[in-house]
């Protein structure tokens, strides 16, 4: 069965999303991956991602099978935290990282896999995640969508640029652990 590994800066988003993909997915192994170690016992986890987190429930997600694991991810830096785990981890363990929608995507992906589907299919269906919600909402009458518009003609046209363009692209956000050095 593939298991399935949430990441997300949100410790609490995380748990949430793995517990609502659970109802839908019955006994898939589904791990969240989300917040940064807590400063002390009973304290709630610091926003932030880690690499070593993510690698450790990949890990704990991998049943033995072989079937692999599929591993969502919520924003820019959880995706470097992921792609820092699969490097750190054993080549033999099928891994694949999805740019799915974080809810829609797992709940997918858990049916997917408790219906027995393989990790190419998992993930296609966990891409597919928005498919059911766009339908349902589309307006029959509305033009096409221009990619390079804002959504909304009141927002600034460059409402979707990033907060400082200057920023590398692999730069991680505050709060995030850095790499582990102990790296094979």
């Amino acid at each position: 069965m593939v298991g399935i590994v949430v990441v997300s800066h949100s410790a609490r988003l995380a748990e949430g999303v793995v517990e609502l993909a659970r109802e839908m997915g019955g006994d898939v192994p589904l791990i969240a991956a989300g917040g940064l170690e807590p400063p002390a016992e009973g304290e709630p986890a610091p926003l932030g991602t880690d690499a070593a987190r993510v690698m450790a429930a990949v890990e704990q997600a991998d049943d033995g099978s072989g079937s692999g694991v599929l591993v969502l991810m919520d924003l820019g830096s959880a995706v470097l935290s992921a792609e820092m785990a699969i490097e750190l981890l054993a080549p033999e363990t099928p891994v694949r990282l999805v740019p799915a929608p974080l809810v829609e995507g797992a709940v997918a992906a858990a049916v997917a896999s408790q219906a027995g589907m393989d990790l190419d299919a998992v993930a296609a269906e966990a891409l597919g995640g928005l498919a059911g919600k766009q339908a349902h909402l589309a307006d029959p009458d509305a033009p096409p969508a221009d990619a390079s518009a804002p959504a909304d003609a009141s927002a600034p046209a460059n409402a979707s640029a990033p907060a400082d363009a200057s920023a590398p692209a692999n730069a991680s956000a505050p709060g995030d652990a850095p790499a582990p050095a102990d790296a094979p």
